[in-house]
């Protein structure tokens, strides 16, 4: 049984229909349409309902809140109208998060989009001849010349992600029949993505040889039947093992191939044409080392190391592509136009060995000495405008993320910030909900801010939002 004094607030409440009717709704009505402003209304008179259901709110309250219905509203009209998916600043030092959409796009790769995607293309059309074409021909021309040498020609097909590239590979060349591979190479990655169970949807059968820690090369040789189709090597993209461990080289996994005729399949991964070891990180594997190698099929990421779109490639020898190619699978896991627009302005980019307009690869190779001074600069900056937070730059290291060099890291200068009002907690939270959001890192009681990830221009945009988070 309602107590009185709420049911007369509830009695004050007007009806959908006639909030609708209110002078200074009907602009809304007008802009937004019935159905839109009706459904906004509805929810925000649930809202004032439960409000005052739970005893939280007087009469005056509810007076107030009523003449400002149309406020209220307009103010749930703008977040349901509002993209969902929106862009935020890393200030994490985190190069690929995988949360955060992994790399960003460079600016030619963006504009290329733009100018593809507001019209018709060639897509699947050949110029030269005014028959119908293939796809993949506007990066596989380019793959050819970063990746093919004097003794081998290399083709390469695009799927929508890594994890599509090995199961279409899997299925095309070894359904019902025996996969090798390393228990220590039986890996799980984010989302639970797992190798044995990516082989068992493509109707592969997997045949595990060695232990996780040491695998020889004799134990793939034993293990070869009949059933074997394929020799398949996993790079641990998200950890390291360590101590005492062998594994063959490829070299040895491909002379062992050739000697049964049977195919050596990697899955790399990340997918690096850029050599790390450039910027100090040392141990991750090129593409173009797989194919020096003698590798058959090798399958690889777009959107990691290569600083590209959300993309699976596989590359390979022509003939073995070109089976995989010709799988039904293939045309369920392809990608459209857009997809194939940033992948071509990215591998341009590499033919120039433009590697600063690739923003990963420009974010790899900021040196501490860079990020120190534009940390300094900073900090003296918030230093006038932000005289109630503490502000420091203190050393740290920068991640490169999404499963590529596992244990490797970048030294790097942050802003160490903190308050003796607020938690670090409360000023991250208060900076994710910036717009632009914020995302920064939480450490021993402070909030870190990495400038590896953030572009000179929205440092102006930090500073605006800790003047207010302070």
């Amino acid at each position: 049984m309602l107590i009185p004094e709420k049911s007369q607030l509830f009695r004050l409440l007007p009806s959908v229909d006639e909030l609708l009717c209110r002078q200074d709704v009907q602009p809304l009505l007008a802009r937004v349409g019935h159905n839109a402003a009706a459904e906004a209304s509805r929810a925000v008179l649930a809202d004032l309902r439960s409000a005052i259901a739970s005893g939280s709110v007087d009469k005056a309250q509810v007076a107030e809140r009523i003449q400002n219905l149309a406020g209220e509203v307009e103010q749930r009209l703008e977040e349901s109208f509002s993209y969902s998916l929106r862009p935020v600043i890393n200030a994490t030092g985190v190069i690929l998060h995988t949360n955060l959409g992994r790399a960003p796009l460079s600016r030619e790769a963006l504009d290329h989009v733009a100018e593809i995607a507001q019209g018709y293309s060639n897509l699947e059309l050949d110029l030269a001849t005014g028959e119908r074409g293939e796809r993949d021909a506007h990066v596989d021309r380019l793959f050819a010349r970063l990746l093919n040498t004097r003794e081998r020609d290399i083709a390469t097909i695009v799927v929508n992600n890594n994890a599509a590239a090995v199961l279409l590979s899997l299925n095309a060349l070894a359904e019902g029949s025996e996969v090798i591979v390393s228990r220590g190479e039986l890996v799980e990655i984010g989302g639970s993505f797992r190798i044995p169970d990516v082989m068992a949807k493509s109707g592969a059968l997997l045949r595990e040889v060695g232990t996780t820690n040491r695998t020889r090369i004799s134990d793939y040789e034993s293990a070869i039947t009949a059933s074997t189709k394929l020799l398949l090597r996993v790079h641990r993209s998200n950890f390291q093992i360590v101590g005492f461990t062998e594994q063959p080289s490829l070299q040895e996994l491909v002379a062992l191939g050739r000697k049964y005729s049977i195919p050596v399949m990697e899955d790399l991964g990340s997918g690096d044409l850029f050599d790390l070891r450039g910027v100090g990180v040392h141990g991750e594997p090129t593409i173009q080392a797989s194919v020096r190698a003698g590798v058959n099929v090798i399958t690889y990421s777009g959107d990691k190391l290569l600083g590209g779109p959300q993309a699976g490639l596989i590359s390979g020898t022509p003939e073995l592509v070109k089976r995989i190619r010709s799988n039904p699978l293939f045309r369920a896991l392809r990608v459209d136009k857009m997809f194939y627009a940033a992948l071509e302005a990215t591998l341009l980019a590499y033919l120039r060995e433009d590697y600063k307009s690739i923003p990963v690869l420009r974010m790899m190779r900021l040196t501490e000495v860079e990020l120190a001074s534009r940390a300094e600069h900073l900090r003296r900056r918030l230093q006038i405008s932000c005289p109630q937070l503490d502000v420091q730059v203190v050393s740290s290291r920068s991640v490169i993320g999404g499963g590529a060099a596992p244990g490797s890291t970048l030294a790097t200068r942050v802003l160490a910030i903190s308050s003796p009002r607020l938690s670090a907690n409360v000023i991250a939270e208060r900076l994710r909900q910036w717009n632009p959001p914020i995302i920064s890192r939480v450490e021993g009681g402070r909030v870190l801010l990495d400038l590896r990830t953030v572009e000179p221009e929205q440092e102006q945009i930090i500073t605006a939002a800790l003047e207010q988070v302070g």
